[in-house]
């Protein structure tokens, strides 16, 4: 019955393996796109334009921040990023569903600007879960791993200000729980308002 797709906010911490998930959730449910962010910053190797991001100059990501282009950014290390409205509408006009990556600095711009995206919080298991996948990784000193334990924990306090909260302990399980959600969201009756007004004035 819905035409349009579904704009989606998909924040967790660092660790939570909201990449992992979301490379399993587009396996099962390929009709899905992923949003690409815009920088300012300049290519690493091996990093494609529009593929690994939409690579412009300061004026160009000023433009488009003038244009109400842009539904979230923020500067980083001197260089911006953000999120590019124009290729997400164009494929929620073509029903698609459009996931959106982000931090949850982000993700309060886009629920703000766009209230009836679908918010979605990536959990671990606990934050022992989460300590144990970081020093798995063996990139980083200890310092760094209690940063991002300490930075986990504060944007762990934020997801009461999502929608959804799903907890990334078994990876199939949490896909098939978010496609779920998404299923829930499509059949809201606001969400099917135009197509069932249209019955109505046929009838």
């Amino acid at each position: 019955m819905n035409e349009q797709g579904l704009l989606i906010v998909f924040s967790g911490p660092s660790g939570v393996g909201k990449d992992t998930l979301l490379k399993r959730l587009m396996e099962k449910y390929p009709e899905i796109r992923l949003s690409i962010s815009a920088t300012t910053r300049s290519p690493r190797s091996g990093e494609e334009h529009g593929k690994d991001y939409f690579f412009m100059t300061r004026e160009e990501f000023q433009e488009l921040l003038n244009r109400d282009k842009m539904l979230e950014h923020a500067e980083y290390c001197g260089n911006y990023y953000g999120t590019p409205s124009e290729p997400i509408e164009k494929w929620l006009s073509h029903g698609h569903d459009v996931i959106l990556e982000i931090e949850v600095q982000g993700g309060a711009q886009v629920l703000k600007k766009r209230p009836e995206c679908v918010s979605i919080f990536i959990l671990p298991p606990s934050i022992a879960a989460l300590e144990n996948r970081l020093r798995s990784r063996g990139t980083e000193d200890e310092a760094t791993i209690q940063k991002r334990l300490n930075a986990a924990k504060e944007e762990i306090e934020k997801v009461y200000q999502y929608g959804y909260a799903v907890v990334n302990d078994n990876l199939d399980e949490a896909a098939d729980e978010i496609a779920a959600i998404l299923r829930a969201e499509k059949r809201r009756s606001q969400r099917n308002k135009e197509q069932i007004e249209r019955m109505l004035r046929n009838a």
